[in-house]
């Protein structure tokens, strides 16, 4: 007998069979599969691998490419601000702003009145900062960029006061006793984990003492016997104080809706925050604020221009895409236009409504029912708080295999009770009918 391996078709015979990706990685995809009939034929001559195998082998590994490439998904899952999920959707306003900066020339850096160069801070920071009140702003990449500039362009090799209670770590890794050690600052420690008093950061107060910040615990919430103080109080030792509010709530009060939704509860807001004394407030642009990735710094003007000045803000600045969709919800948020912008309108939707959506969703589905469930803020934000939602479930002795078979179509969703949940209120109505086509090929795949 000849050896088997001669039978093998060439890569330019299985490429034939091939389509979806760029030619080069057709040609990878090929040769890996060819490369993997030849080893196993190598170990048994007598194996079955002929053509048709090698075919279908380099078709899993194209799919298998093409499944890892980022791409849009339904959030059912009931979590507005998922982190895996990419956080907050942009609307129509920020993704034109982004599409029309981004598809051509710009006033980036260039003031067009005077032929002069201009500043990229000059555009959504400035517009953030009269959204809050603030005199000043900028936009990084991210919040926690944000403060590591800002920790860095105001306080390297100098003593920053922190209290103990809220050495918190946020996210992947954002430990702030170690954002502080790369800035460049000294942590001085106050208080205790559950309580820290005024006299605790007067007791710690001396000349090398450069900023007082305050961190919001926007991943847990402490209960119990606790005590911290205020931004008020602070903000009359005399060092600037700093606070990271983390979530990007712009306003407490929710002007921009007909009424503050009860499950905010006592998420702190940037206007207040700066009201209260704060010379700084950072945090994150596709949290509660609901635009792109970023991280704002606004607060007084002194302050912002020393930190835009700082080396590292080049490092960590914001790209032309980013400023725009920023600046477009911005500018929704100055229009009291909360419509403009997704998260709002998720957060917000009447129960009324989300129930006749998952009625017309879950018709015809065999063993689709709409239930009540609870949707939460996510992205570390309102820890412990959930809004009041609707959603369509199925009973299933396999939830794990029907949340896979919704995964293959691009859906996303949770089990609750034992049963697959789809919750209405993270999906666009617009995506409603995709959502039903889903679960229908879903349950019928089982």
């Amino acid at each position: 007998m000849g050896d088997p391996r001669r039978a093998l078709p060439a890569v330019e015979r299985v490429l034939t069979d091939l389509q979806g990706l760029p030619h080069g990685l057709l040609v990878q995809c090929a040769r890996e599969a060819l490369e993997d009939a030849r080893r196993r034929l190598t170990e048994d001559p007598a194996a079955p691998v002929g053509t048709a195998e090698v075919v279908a082998d380099a078709r899993r590994r194209v799919e298998g490419l093409r499944s890892g490439l980022l791409r849009p998904v339904l959030n059912a899952t009931g979590v507005l601000v998922h982190t895996n999920l990419g956080r907050a959707p942009l609307g129509d306003d920020a993704l034109d702003a982004a599409a029309r900066v981004g598809g051509a020339y710009s006033n980036l850096e260039y003031r067009v009145g005077t032929g002069e160069r201009g500043s990229r801070h000059e555009h959504a920071g400035a517009l953030l900062a009269r959204a809050c009140g603030a005199e000043a702003g900028i936009a990084v990449n991210n919040n926690a960029a944000a403060v590591l500039l800002a920790l860095a362009a105001l306080a390297r090799d100098r003593e920053v006061i922190v209290s103990r209670g809220e050495l918190v770590e946020i996210g992947g890794g954002f430990r702030v006793p170690e954002i502080m050690a790369e800035s460049g600052t000294r942590l001085v420690e106050v208080g205790t984990t559950n309580r820290t008093r005024l006299a605790d950061y007067t007791g710690a107060r001396r000349a090398e003492t450069a900023l007082i910040l305050k961190v919001h615990a926007s991943n847990y919430r402490m209960i119990g016997f606790t005590e911290s103080t205020p931004v008020s109080e602070l903000a009359g030792l005399g060092p600037p104080v700093m606070v990271d509010v983390g979530s990007g709530l712009l306003d407490d009060t929710t002007p921009w809706l007909d009424q503050r939704p009860s499950w905010l509860h006592d998420e702190p807001g940037v206007r207040q925050a700066l009201e209260a004394g704060a010379a700084l407030v950072t945090f994150s642009g596709d949290k509660l604020l609901g635009g792109p990735q970023a991280g704002v710094v606004l607060g007084r003007a002194d302050l912002v221009a020393t930190v835009a000045r700082h080396p590292l803000a080049r490092a960590v600045r914001a790209d032309k895409l980013t400023l725009a969709a920023l600046q477009a919800v911005a500018l929704a948020y100055l229009d009291g236009d909360a419509t403009r912008i997704p998260l709002w309108r998720m957060a917000t939707a009447s129960l009324d409504e989300l129930a006749a959506r998952a009625e017309r969703t879950a018709a015809g589905i065999d063993g689709a029912k709409v239930v009540d469930t609870q949707a939460v803020a996510g992205g570390g934000s309102l820890p412990g708080l959930t809004i009041p939602s609707v959603g369509v479930a199925l009973d299933t002795p396999a939830p794990d295999e029907l949340l896979a078979a919704l995964r293959r179509r691009d859906v996303v969703a949770r089990v609750e009770s034992d049963a697959v949940l789809c919750d209405l209120r993270t999906v666009d109505p617009r995506d409603d009918e995709r959502l039903r086509d889903a679960l229908a090929a879903a349950t019928m795949s089982r």
